[in-house]
């Protein structure tokens, strides 16, 4: 039951947390030649769930166990080896330090600057005190690194890591969406160059729904699974359904909030504070679920 729970709960993450790039992804492949788009559709599949949400997860156990080697990395959920499970254990908190980091960053970015649909009363006001964003940020950087460094100084390191990765990844979604503008706007653009930005832009967004699964498990195999499945959804909804999700604005507004509830459940275990495992589906579960009655509803007025 709780790895059902867990992969369902993964699955449903990765859904709500990439309505941004189906949006975009359907957006582009509506100026696409049919044969280019039956290419990302099918090709894309294979690069953007197997590979980059396949290997992603690895590469990150790798990087913070690089000990174990990259082979050691790939079969450690699957290996009998207690010195690899314990390498591997041993890595969590620095794991969850940098993904804690990064999500919340990516919540209060949302929260502060980003355009949206105002599903709580609140985040109207945050809105308009977007230069707060930093100061927040940063005071908040600083207060984690300096308990970090009284635990583990690899743990301070993992959080400046989460840091630079969110801004990387923020500046690379920035670009992308410049790209977007200019390629819709010159339909005579070619496809290859607009099949490329597709699989950049979807490989940006997949960072944060393999970053945000490790509060749901260390098990990279389910991650896999999880994420690989609500990717495949993903993609159908592309296809058949981009303009029904545009019909639920408040759907982000329940990706960003379940974004914060895990950073802060990673940002506990990593202090060694333990949270119940069924948490992290539960909580996405019923945040998810609020916001959509909420779209729900708000479309019955309308």
């Amino acid at each position: 039951m709780g790895l059902f729970l867990s992969i369902l709960g993964l699955c449903i993450f990765e859904i709500v947390s990439s309505i941004d790039n189906a949006v975009i992804n359907a957006d582009i492949l509506a100026t696409m030649d049919k044969k280019w788009r039956r290419w990302f559709l099918v090709w894309g599949i294979f690069l953007g769930v197997f590979l980059v949400r396949g290997l992603l997860p690895w590469l990150i156990i790798w990087v913070a166990n690089p000990g174990v080697g990259p082979w050691g990395a790939l079969t450690a959920s699957f290996s009998n080896d207690p010195a690899i499970h314990e390498a591997v254990e041993r890595s969590a908190p620095i794991l969850l330090m940098g993904g804690s980091v990064f999500l919340i960053f990516l919540f209060l970015h949302w929260l502060f600057l980003e355009h949206k649909s105002y599903g709580l009363p609140v985040e109207k006001f945050l809105s308009n005190q977007g230069a707060w964003f930093f100061a927040i940020a940063s005071v908040f950087l600083t207060v984690v690194i300096w308990m970090s460094l009284k635990k583990d100084p690899m743990m301070a390191f993992a959080a400046s890591v989460g840091s630079s990765a969110f801004f990387i990844t923020h500046g690379l979604k920035q670009h992308a969406a410049q790209a977007e503008a200019m390629l819709k706007s010159h339909s005579s653009q070619s496809d290859i160059a607009k099949l490329l930005y597709l699989e950049v832009i979807d490989t940006t967004f997949s960072i944060d729904g393999v970053i945000g699964a490790f509060a749901f498990t260390m098990s990279v195999p389910v991650i896999i699974i999880g994420n690989g499945l609500g990717a495949v959804i993903v993609r159908e909804l592309t296809i058949k359904g981009v303009e029904q999700i545009k019909r639920y604005p408040y759907l982000k507004n329940g990706a960003m909030y379940s974004i914060f509830f895990l950073g802060v459940m990673m940002l506990l275990e990593s202090f060694g504070i333990e949270v119940p495992k069924m948490a992290a589906p539960l909580v996405t579960f019923f945040v998810v679920g609020y916001f959509l009655v909420k779209s729900v509803r708000l479309r019955a007025k309308e």
